[in-house]
């Protein structure tokens, strides 16, 4: 399933609030696509921002390349972004 997340506010509320949900030593996982980065809607700095700015650190990033039909087609035109993509799962921290 994908989301468009208009302006990146789901992506950042998430963030700015998963440090508060998570017990001592406990990790949060965040599943998400550089898809938008490759379409100029997110930059991987923007990203990295808002880990930080809700006193987070990742621990791990495991990544994984597209293996969906919508990757190989060259008439879609995501096409080049798609092939591009990467997914990765974060797991994420709260600092300190």
């Amino acid at each position: 399933m994908g989301v468009y997340d208009s302006g990146g506010r789901m992506l950042r509320g998430f963030l700015a609030g998963l440090a508060d949900h998570l017990a001592p030593g406990g990790e949060g996982w965040l599943v998400l696509s550089d898809l938008a980065e490759h379409l100029g809607l997110r930059t991987r700095r923007e990203l990295a921002d808002a880990i930080a700015e809700g006193g987070l650190r990742v621990v791990d990033r495991i990544d994984t390349v597209p293996r969906h039909p919508r990757e190989r087609d060259g008439a879609d035109p995501l096409h080049a972004a798609r092939s591009a993509e990467t997914t990765s799962l974060w797991r994420l921290a709260a600092v300190g």
